[in-house]
C-alpha cells in the first residue's frame, strides 16, 4: 500500500511503538518523546511500560550486580521483557501484525530491545537503539527482516559509541539491514537531532 496511497493522502496502517527506558527511570519519562512524534506518526499508538525490576531511582530491566554487562544479567531480563511486550501487543491487538510494531530503547532499554531482536525472539517491524549495546551472543538471523537504527553520541562516557559500531557489525553479519548514526558532541542521552533521525527512520519503515 504503499507509496501510491501515501502520495494521494490515504491513511497508513496503524502501528505500535513501544518505548523501553533506561536504568533508574520510568516509562513516563519517555512519553514526551512520543508526544513530539504524534503529528508525524498520526496512525501510531505509543506505549512506554515500566521495567519489571525495581531500582532505588525507579525501575530497571536487569540487575547490574557485579559486571553490569555480564551476559547472564542481560539474559535474566528476557522473561520480564517478553512478558511486558506480550501484554502490550495483546492489549493493543497487534499479535498478528508484529511487522507493524517498533521497539525504541534507550541505554538499558536499548540493550534489552536489541537482545530481544538479535536473539530471534521478536520479529518486529523496526528497532531504534539510543546509546545501547548488543550483549555478547550468537546473533540469530530469524529476525533479520527487522530494520535497525543505532543512534549514539560520540561523547558518550557511559556506553562508548564503539558499542553501537560493534553492534552494527554483528547484526550486519547476520543479514540485518542496519543504519548507524554517531552524533558529534552528544553524550549519553537522546538529543534533538537523534530524536529527529529516529522519527524519520520510523516514518520510512512503518508508513
Amino acid at each position: 500500500m504503499s507509496s501510491i496511497n501515501r502520495r494521494i493522502g490515504m491513511p497508513a496502517q496503524d502501528s505500535l511503538i513501544i518505548f523501553f527506558h533506561g536504568i533508574g527511570a520510568s516509562g513516563a519519562q519517555l512519553m514526551p518523546l512520543a508526544t513530539s512524534w504524534r503529528a508525524a506518526l498520526p496512525n501510531s499508538r505509543f506505549a512506554a511500560p515500566d521495567a519489571p525490576f525495581t531500582h532505588w531511582r525507579g525501575h530497571q530491566w536487569f540487575r547490574i550486580d557485579g559486571n553490569p554487562l555480564a551476559p547472564e544479567n542481560i539474559k535474566s531480563a528476557r522473561e520480564g521483557f517478553d512478558r511486558t511486550v506480550s501484554e502490550i501487543i495483546r492489549r493493543e491487538g497487534f499479535e498478528a501484525t508484529l511487522d507493524r510494531v517498533a521497539f525504541v530503547g534507550v541505554s538499558q532499554g536499548a540493550i534489552v530491545a536489541l537482545d530481544g531482536v538479535a536473539s530471534g525472539r521478536w520479529q518486529v517491524g523496526a528497532l531504534v537503539s539510543f546509546a545501547g549495546l548488543l550483549a555478547p551472543m550468537q546473533v540469530s538471523s530469524q529476525s533479520s527482516e527487522t530494520p535497525v537504527l543505532l543512534v549514539h553520541g560520540k561523547d558518550d562516557r557511559t556506553i562508548p559509541s564503539l558499542a553501537s559500531t560493534m553492534a552494527a557489525s554483528q547484526l550486519g553479519a547476520a543479514g540485518f539491514n542496519v543504519e548507524i548514526d554517531i552524533l558529534p558532541a552528544v553524550g549519553h542521552t537522546i538529543s534533538p537531532g537523534g530524536a529527529e533521525r529516529a522519527l524519520q527512520f520510523l516514518r520510512k519503515t512503518l508508513l
